[in-house]
Formats: structure tokens, sequence, C-alpha cells
């Protein structure tokens, strides 16, 4: 087994964190699962970075298609990146799991400023880092949010935690003859319009050779066993 990555950033999508039956906005046996799933990892001595997004509470453009101003609304979902934070957090805290929040957004009672010297700080210190407030600009994504962040604290991959067990050339619940691609380079991906990220997080993947493992978290041990690359989910690079 090649040697597993020693650190990387988790992006989870926050639409994960709702119960969809009952649509409470943050389901707490998901979240406790997803922290317990996290906690394997960082008990490996791994350094995680965690941008979650807010989809479950807010999306601006959604708003902006309910008559939102769209960078208002793009505010509001950053807002939502931030409560889904804390909930980690303090999920975090009760596993005994050590973590700070950088934000991108000035909010000191929630979480310190992001600087990269300060993340690379709590990674020394055993931290988890949990990104908030995507970039702190509308009109870009918390999956730009992610590759950004995972460029400036130089992790080895993003880990795409979603809820497919990874990219196919067709959606898979249409067709069900869709081929699943275990390795894709960026640009098949690109020219397929396979949709692994949005075209400005992926630019920023592609043009810095940014890994990206797109994989199911819903699947007990995959993030463990995506950190140390075992063959799930399917990788762009």
């Amino acid at each position: 087994m090649d040697e597993m990555y020693k650190r990387v950033l988790l992006k989870i999508s926050g639409e994960i964190l709702r119960n969809q039956q009952t649509g409470e906005v943050i389901d707490d046996n998901v979240l406790l699962f997803i922290c317990k799933e996290i906690k394997q990892v960082h008990d490996l001595g791994v350094d995680i970075g965690l941008v979650v997004g807010g989809g479950n509470i807010f999306r601006g453009q959604s708003g902006a298609m309910k008559g939102i101003e769209r960078s208002t609304g793009d505010f509001m979902g950053m807002l939502s990146t931030m409560i889904n934070s804390m909930a980690i957090a303090d999920c975090f805290s009760k596993l005994g799991v050590d973590c700070r929040i950088q934000n991108s957004l000035p909010l000191k009672e929630v979480g310190e400023p992001f600087t990269r010297w300060k993340t690379l700080h709590h990674f020394e210190r055993k931290r988890v880092v949990i990104f908030s407030g995507g970039t702190g600009n509308p009109y870009f994504s918390t999956d730009t949010a992610a590759a950004l962040r995972a460029n400036e604290i130089g992790a080895d991959i993003i880990l795409k935690a979603t809820k497919v067990d990874g990219i196919y050339d067709k959606d898979p619940k249409k067709f069900p003859e869709s081929t699943k691609y275990h390795r894709i380079g960026y640009l098949d991906a690109l020219n397929q319009h396979l949709n692994v990220m949005d075209s400005t997080a992926f630019s920023l993947c592609m043009d810095n050779h940014t890994k990206i493992l797109v994989f199911d978290l819903h699947t007990p041990g995959n993030i463990k066993r995506a950190v140390c690359r075992e063959p799930i989910g399917t990788l762009v690079c």
C-alpha cells in the first residue's frame, strides 16, 4: 500500500448534514458520524483542514432566484458555513478532538481570522482546522474556498466527500449502464463536463496540480481509506 497522505483538505457539502426525511437543518446523528470518521484520521497524525458548505441552511444562488441580490445571498451562505463550522467544532470538542475555526469574515467570537502561518502552527499542535466563511467574497463557492485553502496550506490532496461513490460518465441514477471512472485527468474531466467542481475551483486545482478524490462519505471508514490511498472513489489528477 502507498504511504498515506500527510496533509489533506476535506470538503464536505452542507447538504450532507441535513436530515432528508425531517428537513432538520443539522442531523445530530450525521454530525456525530462525520466527526467520528474525521477523528479516526486525526488519530493517525494526519493534518486535516476542513471546509464545509452551507447549503443545508442557505445557498446564495437559490436566494438570487427568489429575488435576493446575489452578493447579499452569497454572504448569507457564508454565514451558513459558519453555523455548520460551529456545530462541527462543538462535536469535535465532545469527542476530545482539539480544533480551531478560521474565518474568512471577521467574527472573532466564532473563530480567528485565516492566516497560513497560524494554520501551520495549529497543525504542529495536532489540531484540526475548520475553514469557515467560504472565500469571504461573493460569487465564489465553497468548492473554490476548498481549492484555495488546499493550495495555501500545501495539502497533498482535496478529499471531496459526497453522496456518490465517484465520478461517472453519465448520471448513474438515470443511466444504470453508466461507467465509473477510477482515475481521470483534469482536461478529460473538463472536456466531458463531468462537473467535479465548479469551473473556478476546478481551474485552480488544475493550474496548481492539486489532486482531487471524489468519494462516498456515507460508507463508514471511507475517509480513512481515502487518506491511506486505498482504491475508492475517483481520483482526478
